[in-house]
């Protein structure tokens, strides 16, 4: 779709009350009229327990059906509600991608007892002692489901990592030791080999292992009639089994199937790398992007704006790339926490939203707000102007006016369909001026902020230039009045 925008549904603080699916479902059309062609949702099966946010995965087959974990619906919902929902985003014309979790399993029936080897921390290629028997849980057997959809059961053998033995009591990083075991090696090299990141941790060269995945992707894609996934944490699979894993999918469900990859890695190198040996057939989130945006946030004075797409994905891969501003685990209080500050945000968001590149994605935390011990209140109203103009006037070449370390702009020219040109510009200090050329189509006519930030109006000269000014620390976008 032709300027679509991916919406992100959820914030880590939603309430666990199960009212998630129903609330959503009544926003669809607020959603859909604003522009939004495809949304996120949660991990729509069975965590942990009932506050789960989803990402300490139990059991795939069950997305709120069964009575495991000490309740029958996810923290979201049940599997009816998730099915209506899915129905009403489809009806409004809107894709639907589900967060799949692959790397690891949580909140197991049992333990076993195996063999396994306490690696260092730092450097996971490091056997720190001898191999010993550990008891870990590592026993899935989803008794509430009772064999439903498949009769699977995970042991030891289909891991290759747990963190936690409970014969001694003690937390530490346990490679599990058997016959062709070991860490997989198409992943992350930080701490050596980054296979491991927690609970037990899937061995995705097993092949059981490899079948059984497959054929979960199958029945999921079915059952919800999901349009694409988003894969979470990515740089801990083996390169090699995302590979067959994505040519199974688009084998089965077509090319359009979309495959979106959260690889958290700032350096442009690891994910260049990880694009080339999945075959570019994975888009990722755009990470440093968002770093770049954070860092502007919280020290404008001592980061130069020309440099905003430096080492970016969006510069060297646009169409395989997810922009993004803040998301779940960016937010205040989690673990990569990187929070682009509430003064910045709407011109971060104009930086997504209204240039040509990238595959733009709006943050529900940052759009009805987020919970937790710092809450926020959102920027809904900002960011709907934002998607009204992108929806609007947001094609055709552009031309970038990157001159200034503290202010930048952008010409949007239009197409064929959408003639209106568009002159943004942005400021992370004081105010000022660029001086742009809109073309001489636009000579003599009066230019406003259509954002309302700046009170005046441009006049456009023959030549088709204009001094288009922005007020401190704002965006502002300059269009010719109606």
């Amino acid at each position: 779709m032709q300027n679509g925008v991916l919406f992100q549904t959820f914030e880590w603080y939603c309430p666990d009350d199960g009212s998630f699916y129903r609330t959503l479902t009544e926003r669809v059309a607020d959603l859909a009229g604003n522009g939004v062609s495809a949304v996120w949702l949660p991990p729509v099966y069975k965590g942990t327990g009932p506050s789960d946010v989803g990402y300490g995965v139990y059991d795939l087959y069950d997305l709120g059906e069964f009575d495991q974990n000490g309740t029958v619906r996810t923290k979201y919902g049940t599997k009816a509600e998730l099915h209506a929902l899915i129905d009403r985003l489809h009806e409004a014309g809107i894709q639907v991608y589900l967060d799949v979790v692959l790397n690891h399993m949580g909140g197991a029936d049992s333990t076993e007892r195996f063999l396994a080897v306490k690696v260092d921390p730092h450097d996971r290629t490091k056997d720190i002692e001898e191999p010993r028997e550990i008891e870990g849980w590592t026993l899935f057997t989803f008794p509430g489901r009772a064999k439903a959809y498949s009769d699977f059961e995970w042991h030891h053998y289909h891991f290759n990592g747990v963190d936690f033995d409970k014969l001694t009591g003690e937390k530490a990083i346990f490679r599990i030791i058997g016959e062709n075991k070991g860490w997989n090696w198409g992943v992350s090299g930080e701490h050596g080999n980054y296979d491991y990141l927690m609970y037990a941790d899937i061995d995705h060269a097993h092949p059981d292992v490899q079948a059984e995945l497959f054929k979960w992707a199958d029945w999921f894609i079915h059952e919800t009639g999901a349009d694409g996934f988003r894969l979470d944490a990515v740089k801990h699979i083996d390169q090699a089994f995302m590979r067959q894993f994505q040519a199974k999918v688009r084998e089965s469900h077509g090319e359009p199937f979309y495959l979106l990859g959260e690889y958290w890695q700032p350096d442009i190198e690891s994910k260049e790398e990880y694009l080339k040996g999945t075959d570019c057939g994975i888009d990722l989130f755009d990470v440093t992007l968002h770093y770049h945006l954070h860092a502007i946030s919280v020290n404008a004075e001592g980061f130069d704006l020309r440099t905003v797409f430096e080492h970016t994905l969006v510069k060297d891969y646009p169409q395989l790339t997810v922009t993004f501003v803040d998301n779940h685990d960016s937010q205040p209080g989690q673990s990569l926490q990187s929070w682009v500050e509430p003064w910045f945000k709407e011109a971060a968001y104009a930086l997504i939203l209204l240039r040509r590149d990238g595959y733009p994605c709006v943050f529900a935390g940052d759009y009805y707000g987020t919970r937790g011990d710092t809450p926020f209140e959102g920027l809904k109203e900002p960011i709907d102007r934002l998607l009204a103009i992108r929806r609007q006037y947001a094609y055709g070449d552009q031309t970038d006016y990157f001159d200034d370390p503290g202010r930048i702009g952008w010409v949007r020219h239009g197409d064929a369909e959408h003639p209106a040109k568009m002159a943004v510009i942005l400021s992370s200090g004081d105010s000022g001026q660029i001086t742009m050329n809109v073309g001489p189509d636009g000579a003599g006519r009066a230019h406003i902020d259509k954002l309302g930030h700046h009170p005046g109006e441009v006049v456009i000269g023959e030549d088709g230039q204009g001094e288009f000014p922005v007020e401190a620390g704002s965006v502002s976008v300059w269009m010719a009045r109606e």
